[in-house]
């Protein structure tokens, strides 16, 4: 590949490969959804019978009721890292260097669940629901420099900073039965994503500069947008004896199709001395995985009008589907780069993930009682989960790190 092909590639490319929005503790997202739920360790298939059953389980909003949702959760994020990189020197001779540690943060953000319902009919047997869901994500920063040197962490993430993503839904919920409860949804992932990343217009083996030149470094800006991207969930929850609940839901994928726009700050270096990008339209396509979900529900009517819950979950999530990030460009092209053709177009790059399936084992539970707190109804919660990762080693970098 070229210099200046391998410049608009990489500016493609290796700022897009920030754009899926970041999932679950498998996969992308570092936590599930809701106050509530969160406390039970996850554990809410089963039991949901809240609002915030549209993410969990939307048979759940049966046992909802009319009412309204507002929480909000705070994701304390950060990470450290630090780099150990192998150089051939011209003489053969294979050297170690290990970079200065960075530290990525995350802004203070409020993620919500919102939600209200209204059931209806003769027996309030059907539920409307209507919902916006953010997911738990780490909208990580990085610095540039680290002790007046380029920071290490640059090739792979800067910054998220601009990026605004929710999941909209309308649900519907019916009981024909006492001991049964059905729920569907449908959905659409709308808003935004903002990505800056650095990369190297370097060519490989020591072509034109040293590797990681910092004359080489190109900034990217990458905003993908207006997003819209259907999906749907389904659940069951039946209930075989008033101690007993079991609960089915599942989650359809969803495939992000987007309008994109790429910025460049072309490379310092000579050669670049007058080149120049025109155009900037692009398109981002990528899909999130289908979700499956099963639990187990026990309660027990204790003394004084107490109730305990305690439910075991399973959560399987496809993150296999999440296979690769393809790009293609509209109209991006270089010109003027000393010593190659003018100009030069991007040709489709596809990303690989590599991610695999991940599945999560969740216990949790909770007790209501009375008096307490005077003679308030006061609900204790704990919960605990084990999660296997979706994200193979050699695939971890600031940019995905595995929650």
């Amino acid at each position: 590949m070229t210099r200046s092909r391998l410049a608009a590639a990489a500016a493609l490319g290796l700022a897009i490969s920030a754009v899926a929005p970041g999932a679950h503790a498998g996969g992308l997202y570092a936590t599930d959804r809701g106050v509530r739920p969160l406390a039970r360790g996850g554990a809410f298939v089963a039991g949901a019978d809240d609002l915030g059953a549209i993410w969990y389980n939307p048979a759940g909003l049966a046992d909802a009721g009319t009412g309204i949702l507002a929480d909000f959760s705070w994701l304390n994020f950060s990470t450290d890292y630090k780099r150990q990189t192998q150089v051939t020197d011209a003489a053969g001779t294979v050297r170690v260097y290990e970079s200065p540690t960075v530290t990525g943060t995350t802004p203070v953000i409020p993620i919500p669940t919102l939600a209200g319902s209204y059931a209806f009919g003769e027996k309030k047997e059907l539920t409307a629901a209507f919902g916006l869901v953010a997911p738990n994500t780490a909208i990580s920063s990085y610095p540039l420099t680290q002790d007046g040197q380029p920071a290490p962490s640059r090739y792979s993430l800067v910054s998220m900073n601009g990026s605004a993503l929710v999941l909209a839904g309308a649900y519907l919920s019916y009981k024909p039965i006492e001991q049964i409860r059905l729920g569907m949804g449908l959905q659409a992932t709308v808003g935004k994503f903002a990505s800056t990343v650095v990369f190297s217009a370097s060519p490989a083996d020591r072509l034109i500069s040293s590797p990681e030149d910092p004359q080489y470094d190109t900034l990217s800006q990458l905003n993908v947008g207006p997003i819209f991207a259907p999906s749907a969930n389904f659940g069951a929850i039946a209930v075989p004896t008033e101690s007993v609940r079991i609960g089915l839901s599942a989650q359809l994928p969803t495939w992000i199709n987007s309008p994109a726009t790429v910025n460049v700050r072309l490379p310092t270096a000579v050669p670049f001395d007058k080149a120049r990008q025109e155009g900037e339209d692009a398109n981002v396509r990528f899909r999130l995985p289908p979700i499956l979900r099963g639990g187990v529900e026990y309660r027990a009517r204790m003394p004084k009008d107490a109730l305990l819950r305690v439910e075991v979950a399973y959560v399987r999530e496809f993150w296999s589907l999440h296979d690769s990030i393809d790009i293609r460009s509209k109209n991006i092209k270089l010109y003027d780069i000393t010593g190659f053709p003018s100009p030069f177009g991007v040709a489709p790059i596809s990303l690989p993930r590599g991610f695999t399936d991940s599945n999560s084992f969740r216990l949790g539970g909770e007790y209501s009682m009375r008096g307490l707190i005077s003679d308030y109804l006061t609900d204790l919660r704990a919960g605990v989960a084990y999660d296997t990762t979706a994200i193979p080693v050699e695939y971890v970098s600031p940019l995905t790190v595995d929650g």
